[in-house]
């Protein structure tokens, strides 16, 4: 009696043939994936970079008008800047209280940083970051703030209030 060969799944020939072929596989999926993640996470943050430049250049143009407020709107004959960035919240200097800013915004760049103050005679007449980051946006800049164009910091970014320039 001749012995009967197995085929199909239980052939130990078919099957160490084909061992391995799933892992090696599933490496290739896992490097490919890591490789797009990748790329999609420098995208990520580009987008997060610019969305933060444009809140800069929100805030800080609220600023230099709140402050341009302030000056504007000195009670006296005598224009004044403010001595420090509360004031533009509540400005005192009337019988009624007059509020140059809803509140006092936080630096987007730095993230809980300070301000960094331009001062004239102990006055406040601008803010800037803090931040050493290279901006995104290095040109196009509207008028007011031709001279961002070409800055190579985030720090190089000053919102002054300049008479007559709102």
């Amino acid at each position: 009696m001749a012995l009967a060969m197995k085929i199909g799944k239980n052939n130990p020939i078919l099957r160490n043939n084909y061992l391995g072929f799933t892992y090696i596989g599933l490496m290739i999926m896992i490097a490919i994936s890591g490789i797009a993640l990748a790329g999609v996470g420098i995208v990520w943050h580009q987008d997060v970079q610019r969305e933060r430049e444009k809140e800069l250049l929100f805030i800080g143009n609220a600023y230099r008008q709140a402050i341009g407020s302030y000056y504007e709107g000195s009670p006296s004959g005598a224009k004044q800047y403010p001595s420090k960035l509360s004031d533009l919240i509540l400005d005192s200097r009337f019988p009624n209280i007059k509020h140059h800013l809803r509140k006092l915004y936080s630096d987007p760049v730095v993230r809980e940083g300070e301000w960094g103050l331009v001062l004239e005679q102990d006055k406040i007449i601008g803010i800037y970051s803090k931040s050493s980051l290279k901006p995104i946006k290095r040109k196009e800049f509207p008028l007011q703030y031709g001279d961002f164009n070409g800055a190579k910091e985030y720090s190089d970014w000053k919102f002054i209030y300049t008479p007559g320039s709102l």
